[in-house]
């Protein structure tokens, strides 16, 4: 059940929803294409670990590169999807404006009141360091909304996911996550669920050309692998690469 507070903005324009979504899309692609267009083996291989690979028995370069793009694009999306989708998102069903605190993605000045809010991906984004910066970002933004003699309600918004909590002794931030969220901003229960919708068929058209980037980038990579770690009969040269990533 949603908690007891006020929608932020019910009164939502539709058509500004299908316009944000067709560009956080094109965004989301863009983005993530380019990360691996530019994407080259010494990037990847130099913060992954090769005795891992030799201990799983991976002796294919074919496997060993899928497994290092698989991992690279599952925690670059992740990210990418946060700030290129969820955030423009939340931006155009809260009538609220891109907010100039380091942060905070969201400022919506309504009724007397400021309310500050962080969008995020999904709820396992913060640990103990990051959360605290986040409780600073907060407190700047804090300090701007009583200069202007207004009330202080701060939000992390999670895009999707469940977590919810009131602000309390340990924090005196609101956390609202999947359902919970878009129903604040937009008072509509079902809005979480319209998400998909207002995508259609648009990430359809993307997927060819996402498709094509990774090809490359895996093709590529593999290329350069085998160059640099391979033995003339194939083999891969174990110690070349663990003096690549671990040595002088």
């Amino acid at each position: 059940m949603m908690l007891d507070i006020s929608p932020l903005n019910a009164e939502y324009d539709e058509a500004a929803v299908l316009r944000a979504v067709g560009a956080a899309l094109t965004e989301f692609y863009a983005s993530l294409t380019q990360k691996l267009n530019a994407l080259s083996l010494d990037d990847v291989l130099k913060r992954k670990n090769p005795y891992l690979y030799r201990a799983k028995g991976l002796n294919n370069v074919t496997q060993i590169v899928d497994g290092i793009l698989a991992a690279y694009v599952s925690s670059s999306e992740e990210t990418i999807f946060g700030n290129a989708f969820f955030e423009p998102l939340a931006l155009a069903v809260s009538g609220g404006q891109k907010a100039v605190t380091e942060g905070v993605d969201i400022t919506v000045d309504r009724d007397n009141a400021i309310y500050s809010i962080a969008v995020k991906s999904g709820t396992s984004v913060f640990n103990a360091d990051s959360r605290k910066r986040q409780e600073q970002n907060f407190q700047s933004a804090q300090r701007r909304a009583q200069q202007a003699h207004k009330a202080f309600f701060p939000v992390v918004g999670y895009g999707y996911g469940k977590k919810k909590s009131k602000p309390g002794k340990e924090r005196f931030y609101m956390e609202l996550a999947g359902k919970d969220f878009w129903e604040w901003l937009t008072g509509d229960p079902d809005f979480y669920t319209k998400i998909i919708d207002y995508m259609g068929t648009r990430p359809d058209d993307f997927a060819a050309q996402f498709e094509e980037a990774y090809n490359h980038a895996e093709n590529r990579i593999v290329r350069s692998f085998t160059l640099k770690f391979c033995h003339e009969d194939g083999s891969i040269n174990w110690d070349g690469l663990i003096r690549f990533n671990s040595g002088d």
